[in-house]
């Protein structure tokens, strides 16, 4: 399975590169469908744009087509199929329990969640999605916590398979989520979302 990954990473890699300036744009709208369809890499993409735009045009790019990404994906959830599920889970006490649940997540936690690179975007956005969070605090948490997810697929500049085998680029992920709860905490009490 690692090899497969691998050998996976390096073919999407190594298209999307001699694309050459199309390769990124691609990547992008790549990026805006790996929000709805959770089998592409999402980490390549990002790497790419890191390589062919740079640290800053790369991290703006990447940072913002994510973003765009998880909110279509939301409102998708939230527009068209909300008032279905809601109906569904009506008289299921365990789907209720869990859904208020994420109704009183606090912001900091929803950021911090959105911001481990390991944590798969379209769940985060189809439980946002179908649940009573308010769409500005799912906005806020996304534009913090994607912030995070970026630079660690971007500077870090590691894989998947490298991250769940090195100390070091796990330790990073840590500061990372540290750093993402603080800066939501304190975007929480200034705008008082909780």
């Amino acid at each position: 399975m690692l090899e497969f990954m691998n050998n996976f990473d390096d073919l999407i890699n190594n298209f999307l590169l001699g694309m050459g300036i199309f390769g990124p744009i691609l990547g992008c709208f790549l990026i805006l469908i790996e929000s709805i369809v959770p089998v592409l890499p999402l980490f390549v993409f990002i790497t790419i744009n890191f390589l062919v735009f740079g640290n800053i045009i790369g991290f703006i790019i990447s940072w913002i087509f994510t973003v765009l990404g998880c909110l279509l994906s939301f409102f998708i959830f939230r527009k068209k199929i909300k008032n279905w599920f809601d109906g569904k889970i009506q008289n299921n006490l365990q789907f209720q329990k869990i859904m208020k649940m994420i109704d009183t997540i606090k912001l900091e936690q929803l950021a911090v969640i959105i911001a481990v690179p390991f944590t798969p975007a379209f769940m985060i956005n189809i439980a946002a999605g179908l649940s009573k969070i308010p769409t500005k605090k799912f906005l806020t948490a996304l534009l913090i916590g994607k912030i995070f997810l970026v630079l660690f697929w971007g500077f870090v500049g590691t894989s998947l398979i490298q991250s769940l085998t090195h100390p070091i680029a796990l330790l990073k992920v840590v500061i990372l989520m540290i750093i993402a709860y603080i800066s939501s905490k304190i975007v929480s009490k200034k705008f008082n979302f909780d």
